[in-house]
Order: C-alpha cells, then sequence, then structure tokens
C-alpha cells in the first residue's frame, strides 16, 4: 500500500537512481513501518506532522492519502497540521493545509 503511493515518483527518477525505489521500499516503508509498538494511522499521523514541519509537500500529499487509507480522518489531519503551526511556523501549517485540501478534493472525486 505505502509502495503504490510513491510509485510515480520512484519511477521518475528510476533511471538516475534506480536502487533508491528499493532503499525506500524496503527500509523505510518495509522495516520502519512494520515495526511494532505503533499502529499504521499512529505512524501515517506522526509523518504528516514531520513532513509538515520539513515543507516536503510532495511526499506530504502522498502520505495524507495514506493516513486517510489507514484511518484517519480527514479531522484528524488537519489538527496534526494546525499543531505543526506552533512547532514548525505559520507558513509549514498553511502549505500543509494546502496540501491536505488538494488530497482531500482529489479523494472526493
Amino acid at each position: 500500500m505505502e509502495g503504490e503511493i510513491n510509485r510515480d515518483s520512484i519511477a521518475y527518477i528510476g533511471d538516475i537512481a534506480p536502487d533508491f525505489g528499493r532503499y525506500v521500499q524496503e527500509f523505510a516503508l518495509g522495516e520502519i513501518w512494520a515495526r511494532p509498538g505503533l499502529d499504521r494511522k499512529t505512524r501515517s499521523l506522526c509523518t504528516v506532522s514531520a513532513l509538515t514541519a520539513l515543507g516536503k509537500e510532495i511526499q506530504l500529499r502522498a502520505h495524507i492519502a495514506l493516513a486517510l487509507v489507514n484511518g484517519a480522518t480527514k479531522e484528524e489531519i488537519v489538527e496534526v497540521i494546525l499543531h505543526m503551526a506552533v512547532y514548525a511556523g505559520f507558513p509549514a501549517a498553511w502549505n500543509g493545509l494546502i496540501s491536505a485540501k488538494q488530497v482531500f478534493g482529489e479523494q472526493s472525486k
């Protein structure tokens, strides 16, 4: 499931960094996401939080979509992003909310 959200961007850079997709699949989306201790919804909300704070909008949109698949509500996603205004700044939260609105719009089609 996680691999599906990154397939296009991994394929896009595959010609210059073919091993990168494998690293993402095996380590980040494989070993780390499979660890016990946090459920998938919590991991998704943590990831949305971190990507909002870091301003990584392409990956943020992908992980907002995944958070919805993993059981997070739109309201929870918005709250996580709003919460980042305090810790990552209003511009980061603003961009995150724009990303969320884009994903929510795509989901309703």
